[in-house]
């Protein structure tokens, strides 16, 4: 394949705005190129060889008038859209969307994302385990992450949230997810979870409303305002209801009405910093990518990945980013037909690397591999359907006026 990167890097230093190379000869390998906005590329890729046919976006981290905003399906955190309405969506909502891709794994049933779900610097789901029915084995897979200077990340990144009262602190094992373990356990419920707590089956449940009292810091404040057994509590649209299940509802009982409940929500291993927070995190399954060496082969060992996922040739869907951090790699590639037959996850790793990848992540694959360029799918999805509805999709977006904790900054 190094004879196509040697095509892609070159076509990718020469492209001028709306520059297409023209098509090589047949039985060659072929490299179009676009520049879609200042410091925005796109380019496709087609090697007869593989076969294979890619998509890549090339993103430009430093640039204050690029943004990259991770989206949720509907905006509600169990739900399934088109990569492409998404995008659509938030075009009409005001936002200048050059480009999209499909992003994390997602129940088929409810849409919901596996792993951590971090919006606009607002955690809207937090699991110490990602919640995936194929693992081999339980633990929490790779995230990719973005600082609010754009500053990108890859990491295992569990959920680490703490709740303080005035008698006591325990840690939240999840956020608006209900807490695994079977014994006892504690989570906080916002909005972003609907209008009323899930029952526990299993685990008694003590839960508190909590009304907001605004932040100190990177502390949430809130006074507690009433308590309630069993479950099925309204949450309130200006607050949050703290719930804690089997031997742990004892951390509750000794609150009452007026206290001061402070809530920390991040990290572990942190992303970013009080001067410089996090501003989206999004899962994939598995990181193929480890500064510079491609550790695909080490997945089912580090991530409890299976054969037919990771050892099969797939579409796939990837993100990565250079060795200095200043340049994201948004990639694309179809499978599943005489034209492309897709790639293995090591296949994917060293194509990635080929690109000029330092790190990089796997995304959800298969039927959900979509890459939207100026409102259109611009790859071959592989369902007999077209284009699948996904769980979440990450947008490359321009101008000002980007949500707080989406716009990248740096250098114009």
């Amino acid at each position: 394949m190094v004879g196509l990167l040697t095509l892609m890097v070159a076509a990718a230093s020469l492209a001028s705005d709306a520059a297409l190379h023209p098509s090589a000869p047949p039985g060659q390998d072929s490299v179009r190129t676009d520049t879609l906005a200042p410091g925005v590329v796109h380019v496709r890729m087609a090697r007869p060889a593989g076969p294979w046919v890619a998509h890549v976006l090339r993103v430009d981290l430093r640039r204050a008038t690029l943004g990259v905003v991770h989206a949720r399906a509907g905006d509600r955190l169990t739900s399934r859209e088109r990569t492409s309405a998404m995008a659509a969506r938030h075009t009409a909502g005001g936002e200048r969307v050059l480009a999209a891709v499909n992003a994390d794994f997602f129940d088929l049933a409810t849409g919901a994302s596996e792993n951590n779900v971090l919006i606009a610097g607002e955690w809207w789901r937090g699991v110490k385990i990602t919640d995936s029915p194929y693992d081999t084995f339980d633990n929490i897979h790779a995230q990719f992450a973005l600082t609010a200077a754009g500053r990108p990340l890859l990491g295992r990144f569990a959920f680490d949230g703490w709740a303080h009262t005035a008698r006591t602190a325990f840690p939240l094992i999840a956020l608006n997810t209900l807490p695994s373990g079977a014994h006892e356990g504690s989570a906080l419920w916002t909005a972003r979870a609907g209008s009323i707590t899930p029952r526990d089956t299993v685990r008694p449940t003590t839960e508190l409303t909590l009304a907001s009292a605004g932040r100190r810091a990177d502390t949430l404040l809130f006074v507690r305002r009433a308590a309630a057994k069993g479950g099925g509590s309204a949450i309130p649209a200006d607050g949050a209801v703290l719930a804690a299940y089997g031997g742990r509802a004892v951390a509750l009982d000794s609150t009452v009405d007026g206290d001061t409940v402070r809530i920390t929500l991040a990290a572990a291993p942190a992303v970013g910093s009080a001067a410089d927070p996090p501003a989206l995190i999004v899962g994939g399954w598995p990181r193929i990518l480890r500064d510079g060496r491609n550790i695909a082969p080490l997945a089912p060992a580090e991530e409890g990945t299976i054969s037919r996922n990771a050892e099969m040739r797939h579409p796939r869907t990837a993100v990565g980013f250079t060795r200095d951090s200043a340049t994201l790699l948004l990639v694309t590639v179809d499978g599943r037909s005489a034209q492309s037959v897709g790639m293995t996850l090591v296949e994917l790793a060293d194509f990635m690397k080929g690109l000029g990848a330092w790190n990089a992540l796997n995304f959800d694959g298969g039927g959900s591999t979509t890459m939207v360029v100026g409102g259109k799918v611009v790859n071959t999805p592989s369902d007999r359907t077209g284009e699948r509805e996904v769980g979440s999709a990450l947008l490359v977006v321009q101008g000002a006026g980007n949500r707080v904790g989406c716009k990248v900054k740096g250098a114009e």
